[in-house]
């Protein structure tokens, strides 16, 4: 199901202005745009936008928020783990503000500030921050990676997607043959290519890090096999034959 930018404010609780500058500054593009202009997302962009409201609620910035996502090694579940853990501390201190009211309602005479200390909260969101800018935008290539989108255009995001949008085709017309089939290997040598040209030197241990990784995220895996059923193992095959070689 694909949602309007009004439909998706509505739902997520943001600002059609926010979701607007949110794609202007390349972290969250539409899915799709209509004839008539129209900007439309799905459920990947969904996803897309829970992960940045979970790290507005941390308060990292859009920038950051943006190195992190984008970084191939960035790891969903890992994340929402520790969302989850967080909002739980924040949950107990709601409950204790909650408690302290109903006794102050009572008549309770005893005075009471422990319920208002943020002290825990903000260290295990501070060691969480910590945490994620140290494995999810601290390599030289995701810094490259960075400096280099932080430049582009929505026309430069459209050509890369429409690029990106072709191999996957191409992939999928070749499933028939063995990932070692050397037209295989001709897309896998254009896929590394492609991220070179636009993101960062894809040398061939970064191309089979990613190559496991297709495989490995569930969210990257779904992606890929809305192409073809199968693609994402059949193109970590062939990444991994081709590193094997070279």
């Amino acid at each position: 199901m694909k949602r309007t930018v009004k439909q998706v404010a509505d739902l997520c609780g943001v600002s059609v202005r926010a979701l607007h500058h949110y794609d202007q500054i390349g972290l969250l593009h539409p899915a799709e745009t209509t004839p008539a202009g129209y900007c439309l997302y799905g459920d990947e962009e969904l996803a897309r936008l829970q992960q940045i409201l979970f790290f507005r609620e941390l308060e990292f910035p859009l920038k950051e928020i943006q190195r992190i996502l984008d970084n191939p090694s960035f790891d969903e579940h890992e994340a929402l783990t520790r969302h989850r853990a967080l909002l739980i501390l924040k949950r107990e201190r709601l409950n204790g503000l909650i408690r302290l009211v109903d006794q102050t309602l009572k008549g309770e005479s005893e005075m009471s500030f422990a319920e208002f200390d943020t002290t825990e909260i903000e260290a295990a969101c501070e060691r969480y921050a910590d945490e994620a800018r140290q494995r999810w935008s601290g390599t030289d290539a995701y810094r490259e990676s960075a400096e280099r989108t932080k430049h582009y255009q929505k026309e430069d995001w459209a050509r890369i997607n429409a690029e990106a949008d072709q191999f996957y085709r191409a992939l999928a017309s070749q499933m028939g043959r063995a990932p070692s089939d050397p037209s295989v290997q001709k897309l896998v040598s254009d896929w590394q290519a492609l991220i070179t040209r636009y993101y960062y030197p894809c040398t061939d241990e970064i191309l089979a890090g990613l190559g496991e990784m297709y495989v490995a995220d569930r969210r990257f895996t779904d992606n890929i096999d809305r192409y073809a059923p199968g693609l994402a193992r059949f193109l970590s095959d062939a990444i991994a034959i081709h590193c094997g070689q070279n």
